[in-house]
């Protein structure tokens, strides 16, 4: 323990705890945190006035030679190596003169592609959920672990001159590449330690020749892999949980030589209105050892699911093994399928089509999905958002790094892909409805079996996707969008707007060389 005490850079520290069982962290978290203890075992946290990711607070350090590959602008912000040596320096001052705790986890089930991280806190229920998203070692690995990425989460200060060191509020979360530290300081949100070290494997492995994904994954009992792509709330940890199918994770993944691998060993899912029955085995993983945050319980500790009074953003981190049918190894083979999941608010996309490859490009580039009213403030109708490779806010290098892997790989391994659309039908957001899961599901199976390769296919007008005439288990008349519309003029004038917000999202890669110009697998208005 001496030789941890020293590594940490950290003056009068007091008792550390390191990799601390779940029994004393929570009895921790209740005791000096304020952690309750819901009715089905889960420990419930509030994580203050942030209920969800700071992106405008996330920066790299501008130095050489990251900042050769590093694609600047509005998601990766640049920082001074000043200001993050001010930062770091604050930062252990605050973590000093108390005891911490210390937890050593890896990041990569692939032992050929897996990082070493240390992460550092004073907040004993933060320490539990990096327990809970990581991969545990073994106590042989734990006598001999060396970091190869330390994050330092002093979530309790903040930075009163940020204005001096240039950032854009007193929230920081700074990654220094050449050091392999980062620090985060004024937000509790320990969704920035999970996304924080995934952007850096979003750093490392593309540089391997490694692809790293926002996905989930799952395999069928004949070994095909699916990866499902997709942002926030589109159903990534819901469709991939298949009580027929072996979990290997639910958000994130690499793709390696030998394979697809989860980065993590928990899952991290949201549970606005989660339903038992819709959704049994994710209702059935939180209990003693999951950590719900931000929920609104009785005091019998009945957690409401559909109360959205702390955030839109509650949410459930769990150890893997919660989920009865995972994956022990969470590896799998090269993906048979890829899935693009987007939750069109507009009503537009159909529930599913089948892409050729330069449409995969198109759509993975695009990264489409919609918000809709209410979820955010200021939001009052659906608001298209399009994130690079569903997953732009965690990708330090150009968008099309990630693509030209992703090209490789569909080509090599002969992968299928879709597009799924798991938000509206008959109409847009107020009007239509949102797609059944049960609709969704029947879809999803079709790929995962080939029977939808059995269907015959319409070219959809304006995306020149193929969309199935029939499917098994699936109402005919919801493959068709246009069909599901009261007055299909309506619909057209929507298909032509969201086309055309495709073809204006897509310009930004018109500038770089003409590999990457797909134009002509996108929509055409």
């Amino acid at each position: 323990m001496s030789n941890i005490n020293e590594s940490l850079g950290l003056d009068n520290v007091g008792e550390v705890f390191r990799n601390l069982d779940v029994d004393s962290l929570r009895e921790m978290a209740i005791k000096n945190e304020g952690a309750k203890i819901a009715s089905n075992g889960a420990l419930m946290i509030d994580t203050g006035i942030f209920t969800g990711r700071s992106p405008k607070d996330k920066f790299f350090v501008n130095q050489d030679p990251s900042n050769k590959y590093i694609s600047w602008g509005s998601v990766n912000h640049k920082a001074t190596e000043d200001t993050f040596n001010d930062l770091l320096s604050a930062a252990k001052k605050q973590l000093s003169g108390k005891s911490i705790h210390v937890t050593d986890v890896f990041c990569g089930a692939s032992l050929d592609s897996r990082k070493s991280v240390r992460f550092i806190t004073e907040v004993a229920w933060q320490a539990n959920f990096v327990q809970n998203m990581f991969i545990i070692p073994s106590q042989k690995h734990l006598d001999n672990f060396n970091p190869e990425f330390t994050v330092y989460n002093a979530c309790k200060m903040t930075d009163e001159n940020w204005t001096k060191h240039n950032l854009n509020s007193e929230v920081f979360i700074i990654f220094n590449i050449e050091k392999n530290v980062a620090v985060i300081g004024g937000t509790w949100y320990a969704g920035e330690m999970k996304k924080g070290v995934f952007s850096m494997m979003n750093y490392w492995l593309p540089l391997e020749g490694k692809l790293a994904m926002h996905c989930s994954a799952n395999i069928g009992k004949d070994g095909d892999s699916a990866l499902f792509f997709g942002l926030s709330g589109t159903g990534k940890t819901t469709l991939s949980t298949d009580s027929s199918r072996q979990l290997i994770g639910d958000d994130e993944h690499g793709w390696d030589d030998k394979g697809v691998f989860n980065f993590e060993g928990g899952c991290y899912a949201k549970v606005i209105n989660l339903d038992q029955k819709c959704e049994p085995e994710i209702y059935g993983a939180i209990k003693k050892g999951a950590i719900l945050e931000n929920v609104v319980a009785d005091e019998d500790g009945v957690v409401d699911y559909t109360n959205c009074s702390k955030t839109e953003n509650t949410r459930v981190s769990y150890p893997i093994n919660h989920i009865n049918n995972h994956k022990p190894d969470m590896m799998g083979n090269h993906p048979k399928n890829i899935i693009f999941l987007s939750a069109d608010a507009f009503g537009v996309l159909p529930p599913v089509a089948k892409l050729t490859k330069d449409q995969a490009m198109y759509y993975y580039l695009s990264g489409y999905t919609a918000k809709v009213a209410g979820t955010e403030r200021g939001i009052t109708e659906p608001t298209a958002t399009f994130s690079s490779c569903f997953g732009e806010a965690f990708l330090p290098l150009h968008p099309t790094k990630y693509a030209e892997l992703l090209g490789k790989k569909i080509d090599k391994h002969k992968v299928n892909v879709f597009l799924v659309n798991t938000g509206w039908t008959g109409g847009p957001y107020g009007i239509g409805k949102r797609m059944g899961i049960k609709d969704t599901k029947a879809c999803i199976a079709s790929i995962l079996d080939g029977s939808i390769n059995d269907s015959e296919f319409d070219t959809m007008a304006l995306f020149n996707i193929q969309i199935p005439r029939t499917l098994n288990a699936v109402e005919t008349k919801i493959l068709n969008p246009r069909n599901t519309w009261s007055n299909a003029n309506r619909y057209d004038k929507a298909a032509k707007k969201l086309a055309l917000m495709y073809i204006e999202n897509f310009k930004k890669y018109l500038t770089l060389e003409s590999e990457y110009d797909f134009t002509h697998a996108g929509p055409k208005v």
